[in-house]
């Protein structure tokens, strides 16, 4: 007997599925060390108001938001319906966190991941990960012309300081830094090293060599998104985390950071998105546990 249908063409199992892998994202992006200034099961980077287990507790309040994005993504809702859904997310995350903000950005940009993903799925042809960033631009226009009331987030506050672009442009535009800067980089690095572990944090610094990060500009202003986003260019020239002490050197660039109090959130949410699609596309060619390997 086929599986049960819960929207035209999509199985309760997928979209399940989809939920499981967008946690699992949400859960590796935290278990990563070294990612410079970010919170991870090592440290808190640059925050004291959060640590690993409040990151945790976030993404276990979020399970099953992603498969109802997905189901609502294969119906054709609207943006409108899938902000609504968000907001609800937004509640959970605030009440597991006490009021912390660790995955905002994520639920708003994986959220829109999961929606296109639950359409793609019930489409022919095979999972893509490009093909299912590119069906993010179909909720461009209205993404661009959201507005959150009284909205005073790090990212609102940086556009009207400095007119930066933010998620918003990212995802209206079809998520640009993962389709030519972290989904390659990520791609390379897990052929080159069969290591998920590595191969995510090269995504991760691959985001931030090119990135407006908001988070960046509200920490650190122009100068400490430059000088982030050359230290992330130079690493990565010099090889990376697949060079020969490639690790200690990305240690050190997060004690830096640390010292400095910055922070690439907006990386951080790109390399989430990353992972997703990597195991969504199948780019990860096992399935993705707990651990790195």
């Amino acid at each position: 007997m086929s599986a049960l249908l819960i929207s035209p063409g999509l199985s309760v199992r997928a979209s399940d599925e989809i939920d499981r892998l967008a946690i699992w994202s949400l859960h590796a992006e935290v278990g990563l060390y070294p990612k410079a200034g970010l919170v991870s099961v090592v440290d808190a980077g640059s925050h004291e108001d959060m640590d690993a287990g409040t990151f945790r507790r976030s993404a276990d309040a979020l399970a099953g938001y992603f498969g109802e994005m997905a189901r609502a993504g294969a119906r054709g809702a609207d943006f409108a319906a899938l902000k609504a859904i968000g907001i609800e997310a937004e509640r959970r995350m605030f009440a597991a966190t006490g009021g912390v903000n660790t995955h905002r950005g994520a639920i708003f940009s994986l959220g829109l991941l999961a929606a296109a993903a639950g359409l793609c799925r019930t489409l022919p042809g095979p999972p893509d990960p490009l093909r299912i960033c590119r069906t993010v631009e179909r909720w461009g226009r209205p993404i661009l012309e959201s507005r959150v009331p009284r909205d005073t987030s790090h990212g609102a506050q940086v556009r009207v300081r400095y007119g930066a672009p933010g998620a918003r442009e990212e995802a209206a535009s079809g998520f640009p830094t993962i389709a030519f800067h972290t989904l390659p980089a990520f791609r390379a690095a897990y052929a080159r090293s069969s290591s998920l572990e590595l191969a995510a944090l090269q995504a991760f610094y691959a985001a931030m060599a090119v990135l407006d990060d908001n988070n960046l500009l509200y920490r650190g202003g122009i100068d400490g998104l430059a000088q982030a986003r050359g230290l992330a260019q130079d690493f990565l020239s010099a090889g990376g985390m697949l060079a020969p002490g490639g690790r200690a050197r990305a240690v050190a660039l997060h004690r830096r950071f640390v010292a400095r109090r910055l922070s690439p959130g907006g990386s951080a949410d790109l390399l989430i998105a990353t992972l997703f699609l990597a195991a969504e596309g199948g780019v990860i060619t096992r399935e993705p546990g707990a651990a790195w390997a």
